[in-house]
């Protein structure tokens, strides 16, 4: 690990060593949230509103962080969300994202719109989810279907809030193209930037590795035109039918991520699905929305015996994690944290972000007086406002 790495003792300096590597465009594009921001400060300030209650004389000597999920045991209650077209944000992209999974013993969960495939992801032999949307050609869901199951990832996991794409001011003000691609922009930026420059210059092109060559395309390679296909596919008019066809042809763990209303968690359990992820895409998507911390209670009370509930948006602390498995989640989902490690310092930095989190979770349980992840329970929190 290099210096400047070591010297990031948390989330929030990993931050500000991704801006200092990326041009702004790139990394506002992690950091940004939809219109005014309400509800992308209100996944942060949410965590504000409880107060931990430790108890003492406890020996903490040996602190366990281990949860059973999906029927699978895993060292953390950390998993490492999709994401799109990482690569954009470091040259390595995906690969070093599972290669560091693969060290902490972590889910990674792929994006359809990664720039490394479904295969090559594969091939690392991490603890691997893929991503999904519904489509309106179900040959190309059947055909993604297949190739996970073909490469043996352990759960589908289907996203249904991003069909329509959030107003996404900060984007659209710097003219923000995905992939990058050369702009007088870009130009002045590499000179401030010199380091990302070069990869994107000297490594192989970004491209929509899932879709990349397909017969439907005409084998285009052009990532724009990919783009705009994959997003013409989006279908506005899903239903809880699609799920339980998807849920038919997937035949193994699926989950619902983007849950935010408790009917829809009570609908989900009832159709069957064995997990939900209570989200509001990072505050990307609909502004207003309330955070998945704040609507978390009233869905674990109602679903919690039903199906494995997982929360993201707003972590940047392990204090933030035991917040929200005291509240009722069994697992939390991270993006920002390891994009920012990522940009920071490739897989270096998505190992450190995730030694930081991993050293925050366990130094807080001590001081709380938890040695399992089981001890963690609401009687572990005092809400203040």
């Amino acid at each position: 690990m290099n210096k400047r790495l070591s010297r990031c003792v948390n989330i929030d300096d990993l931050r500000k060593l991704a801006k200092k590597k990326l041009p702004a465009a790139l990394f506002q594009y992690i950091d940004g949230v939809a219109e005014d921001g309400y509800t992308g400060r209100s996944n942060r300030n949410a965590f504000s509103r409880y107060q931990l209650v430790p108890k003492t004389l406890v020996d903490v000597e040996e602190i366990d962080c281990s949860i059973n999920l999906l029927g699978e045991t895993h060292s953390s209650p950390l998993i490492l969300c999709p994401t799109a077209f990482t690569r954009s944000f470091h040259h390595l992209g995906e690969v070093a994202v599972a290669k560091a999974a693969k060290k902490a013993d972590l889910v990674y969960a792929l994006s359809t719109v990664s720039n490394t495939s479904i295969e090559d992801i594969a091939e690392i032999g991490s603890k691997r989810w893929f991503q999904i949307y519904v489509y309106k050609d179900r040959a190309l869901l059947m055909d993604f279907i297949k190739r996970a199951k073909d490469s043996a990832y352990q759960a589908l996991c289907l996203t249904v809030d991003a069909s329509t794409p959030g107003n996404r001011e900060h984007d659209m003000r710097n003219g923000l193209v995905i992939p990058p691609r050369p702009s007088l922009n870009t130009v002045l930026e590499a000179g401030l930037h010199p380091y990302w420059c070069w990869h994107m210059l000297t490594s192989p092109p970004i491209v929509t590795a899932n879709i990349q060559g397909d017969s439907r395309l005409d084998s285009s390679s052009d990532p724009k035109a990919l783009l705009k296909y994959m997003a013409e596919q989006l279908a506005l008019n899903i239903s809880w039918d699609d799920v339980a066809w998807m849920m038919g042809e997937w035949q193994g763990p699926f989950l619902i991520k983007g849950i935010l209303h408790v009917e829809d968690a009570m609908k989900a359990a009832e159709l069957g699905v064995d997990g939900i992820v209570v989200s509001n895409h990072g505050g990307r998507q609909l502004d207003h929305a309330p955070s998945p911390l704040e609507v978390l209670p009233e869905i674990a009370d109602a679903v919690g015996d039903k199906c494995e509930i997982i929360m993201d948006s707003g972590f940047r602390r392990g204090t933030d994690i035991i917040k929200a498995l005291a509240l009722g989640a069994n697992a939390c989902m991270i993006g920002r944290p390891y994009l920012y490690g990522l940009a920071a310092g490739g897989e270096a930095g998505v190992d450190r972000a995730l030694q930081i989190l991993d050293a925050e979770l366990k130094r807080n349980m001590r001081l709380l007086g938890c040695t399992s992840i089981e001890q963690i329970k609401s009687s572990c929190l005092r809400k203040i406002r």
